[in-house]
């Protein structure tokens, strides 16, 4: 399970790097911040990022999603009460799980989010979320 935990670490750290650097001004894997609106966000209509503060909210919750599990293993200690940690990782799990499958209904299908988004999450963005929320569940389970 400590395997488990530290690729969902440094999964999830690389992540909150990712969205660290957009909120910064970059533009990976876009050419200009249009092409990348559509590549990473999706929504119709929508040709500018976030901004700065709301992406930097974003970034320490993400990496506090990928500290959870190392707690939860004992390999990094613990800053809440024993209860937090037990409701974050439901809500975690719940959260990625939801966020995976939720690309694969109707209504996601109906939101016509802009391509190349549209592709990529039905490709790569979704079952990354599903395997992400199937990491969380395996370390909820094994204690």
């Amino acid at each position: 399970m400590n395997l488990i935990a530290i690729l969902l670490f440094v999964l999830l750290t690389i992540i909150a790097l990712v969205h660290a650097y957009w909120a910064f001004g970059g533009r990976w894997p876009g050419r200009d911040e249009e092409s990348l609106v559509k590549t990473v966000v999706g929504t119709k209509g929508l040709t500018s990022m976030p901004p700065f503060w709301l992406t930097m909210i974003v970034v320490p919750l993400i990496f506090a999603a990928g500290y959870f599990p190392l707690v939860w293993v004992g390999l990094a200690p613990s800053l809440l009460p024993n209860i937090l940690n037990w409701l974050a990782m439901i809500v975690l799990m719940v959260v990625f799980l939801g966020r995976g499958l939720f690309s694969y209904t109707s209504l996601a299908t109906k939101m016509e989010f802009e391509e190349p988004f549209a592709t990529l999450d039905r490709k790569y963005y979704a079952p990354l979320c599903l395997l992400i929320g199937l990491g969380f569940t395996a370390l909820f389970f094994s204690q």
